[in-house]
């Protein structure tokens, strides 16, 4: 039985959602982050050298990385479930997706909470100067790459609201944490509908639902215009 090290809010909300969704048995472990610091617990690293979530075990096997974990769980216990099949025309977006969920979208995304802590992290009188650095590599350089991103994102599920062909898929699932993500940092506005309809979509879906009452609170689990 796949063992998941949950951590709050956190990436892991995704591998507890695909397995709702495919309802298969599990057994949930849950630290919680050092309320100072953010980070995970120590207890982590006796799980994965490097103390981060998720990590999943079974049989023997440690994985980490969601993407990682996803394809793992879809190989082993999806059945052909929530996955294009390979000889369709959407396998390769499939792919495309489960990849630039951590790849391209995630990156600029941490750059914003970086760069937001980092004044608050340095002396009284560095203050200054390190918040115009950091506003002025925000302005020139991340704000212009997330709204990029936020309409590729928007283009993409123009279609069909879904990022991978005509009905969920686990591409879905590893986009949400991104646009959960960047909807509670720079929301998406009118423009951009497709995105916020995605995401009142899926937090309606029963599994969802189930995987939040499992794993606990979760501040993403929110929907945004």
């Amino acid at each position: 039985m796949i063992t998941l090290h949950h951590l709050n809010n956190s990436r892991s909300q995704r591998v507890l959602w695909l397995l709702e969704e495919l309802e298969v048995p599990y057994e949930i472990r849950k630290y919680q982050r050092d309320p100072a610091t953010m980070l995970a617990p120590p207890e982590l690293r006796a799980v994965h050298p490097l103390g981060k979530s998720p990590v999943i075990t079974e049989d023997g096997l440690t994985i980490a990385e969601t993407g990682a974990i996803i394809e793992y769980i879809l190989a082993r216990h999806g059945q052909g479930r929530l996955a294009p099949a390979q000889d369709s025309a959407d396998f390769w977006r499939f792919r495309h997706w489960i990849h630039h969920a951590e790849g391209s979208a995630m990156p600029p995304l941490v750059m914003t909470l970086v760069l937001g802590a980092l004044p608050g992290k340095v002396p009284a009188l560095l203050r200054p100067l390190t918040r115009m650095i950091t506003q002025g590599a925000q302005k020139g350089f991340v704000a212009p790459n997330l709204e990029r991103l936020k309409d590729y994102w928007n283009d993409a599920l123009a279609e069909t609201g879904w990022f991978a062909g005509p009905e969920i898929t686990a591409a879905d699932i590893m986009m949400s944490f991104p646009l959960e993500a960047a909807a509670s940092r720079s929301p998406f506005g009118p423009a951009r509908l497709h995105p916020s309809a995605f995401l009142a979509r899926i937090h309606a879906r029963p599994a969802y639902q189930r995987a939040l009452e499992r794993g606990g609170p979760y501040a993403y689990a929110q929907d945004a215009s």
